[in-house]
């Protein structure tokens, strides 16, 4: 019984728990959206909910790697600097976005209206200012690994949107203008939360500094290139099948193995969450094995774990399909010719390669390294655009989009291995090594074994 209640209080047990929570509630309010709205309406969700990561990516990423990372080692003092500081240039970064988006709608009103994105325009202006303190609430509530706080937010804002979601199923005929103002209600409320339990930081932006301003800034240039890039990564497919001769139609099509590779980025986002603030810590105390032997114990733990998860999406995604999108997706579209089915296999395929190469990026961040990072990600991004514009364009095929991924995947882990390798010495064998150990510990913490098991097979593997 104490093992069992050691492990649920285990950070990586609840990051996990915390992601798989809101990654089924938006799945499962994906899957009623898929069914309740028409497949160009749909689409226009898609591409609201994509629009907005993106810009989520600059207005969060110019700060959040930073804070996490110098958090880690702060005193009391700077540390309240450096949450005002944060709490500050996002303010800030909020007030920009707002203020370009407003713009652009009121000087190319017809442009946008026939674009698939006037949601967009319209709306998030405003959410930009409603989510804004439960946004920043995150993050320091993970620099502190405060995970179990993490969820009750996340959980009030997934699972508020999810009911709304399900009752409009049920009983209800929404327009798609309406669910996104229930989406601002619901963000107002998660904020308010956060601001009354005092999570945000956000009145401490009077305790903001000039110096720990430029430290934030001077790491977010890197890093916020970084998100960036690598939302892109995800979305740059979305936005590119948008404006091709496809249509949104295509994009919907798309959007269902999108929305499934989520089952894969539920335990590498879980467990990336925990590993960059520990990694952080052991940069900033000059701990060179630590930082080591963390990303190898991380990296390994998760490709195994991707094994399993790959091939299970392979084999079944029929059923991944029917479940999310309901019998109309499982046969090849016959206007498009497209078939989601094979798209979803080669996306687990994608998934096996997603735990290394993400370990590198958190790796290089960790030890001051962001803008060799920023740099990988740039080349990964230029790939993938060039794999898509050939898919689209020349073949107009979606699952040669789909393949790209696989190829812009393998150049970032050699890009990330290579450059992570120059500023600390690392083996690709330790890797699965210490992947082993990791389960090996778990399965002798839940048997009180004493690790004869795992001793004997490190023997095995070092002769």
């Amino acid at each position: 019984m104490k093992t069992l209640k050691k492990i649920v209080r285990e950070d990586n047990f609840l990051s996990l728990t915390g992601n798989l929570v809101i990654a089924i509630l938006g799945i499962a309010g994906f899957a009623l959206l898929a069914r309740t709205l028409s497949l160009e309406v749909f689409g226009e969700w898609v591409l609201f909910v994509a629009a907005g990561s993106l810009v989520e990516m600059f207005r969060f990423g110019i700060t959040n790697t930073g804070l996490i990372r110098y958090l880690s080692g702060a005193d009391e003092k700077a540390r309240l600097k450096l949450i005002g500081s944060n709490a500050l240039i996002s303010l800030g970064a909020t007030v920009l976005v707002a203020l370009l988006l407003i713009t652009s709608k009121t000087l190319f009103p017809e442009a946008i209206l026939n674009s698939g994105y006037n949601i967009f325009f319209t709306w998030y202006p405003l959410l930009a200012f409603l989510n804004l303190p439960w946004n920043i609430a995150l993050v320091v509530l993970q620099a502190d690994r405060k995970y179990a706080q993490i969820l009750a937010l996340k959980a009030v804002n997934s699972g508020l949107f999810f009911l709304v979601i399900l009752i409009n199923f049920i009983m209800l005929d929404l327009t798609l203008t309406q669910l996104v103002i229930a989406l601002l209600v619901i963000n107002a409320i998660t904020s308010l939360m956060s601001l009354i339990l005092g999570w945000d930081g956000v009145l401490l932006i009077n305790k903001a500094s000039r110096d720990t301003n430029k430290t934030l800034l001077h790491f977010g240039k890197y890093t916020t290139f970084t998100l960036i890039g690598t939302n892109l990564l995800r979305s740059v497919d979305t936005l590119i099948i948008s404006l091709s001769p496809l249509g949104s139609a295509a994009v919907a099509l798309y959007s269902i193995p999108l929305k499934l590779t989520e089952l894969q980025q539920i335990p590498l986002r879980s467990f990336a969450a925990t590993a960059f603030p520990k990694m952080s810590k052991a940069s900033v105390l000059n701990k060179v094995d630590e930082v080591k032997e963390l990303f190898y114990s991380y990296s390994g733990a998760l490709t195994y774990l991707f094994m399993g998860i790959s091939l299970f999406t392979f084999v079944f995604a029929d059923f991944f399909v029917l479940l999310i999108s309901g019998n109309q997706y499982l046969e090849t579209d016959p206007e498009t010719g497209f078939n989601v089915v094979n798209i979803v296999r080669v996306f687990s395929l994608y998934g096996l390669l997603l735990p290394i190469d993400r370990m590198t990026g958190i790796g290089l961040d960790s030890i001051n390294k962001p803008q060799i990072n920023a740099l990988k990600v740039f080349v990964m991004l230029v790939a993938n655009i060039i794999g898509d514009l050939i898919a689209i364009f020349i073949f107009k095929s979606l699952i040669l989009v789909a393949i790209a991924s696989i190829f812009f995947t393998l150049l970032g882990i050699w890009l990330g291995m290579y450059f992570f390798n120059k500023e600390i010495s690392l083996s690709y064998r330790e890797v699965f090594r210490s992947g082993l150990k990791f389960y090996f510990g778990l399965f002798n913490k839940a048997t009180h074994n004493r690790y004869e098991t795992f001793v004997n097979i490190e023997n095995s593997m070092k002769s």
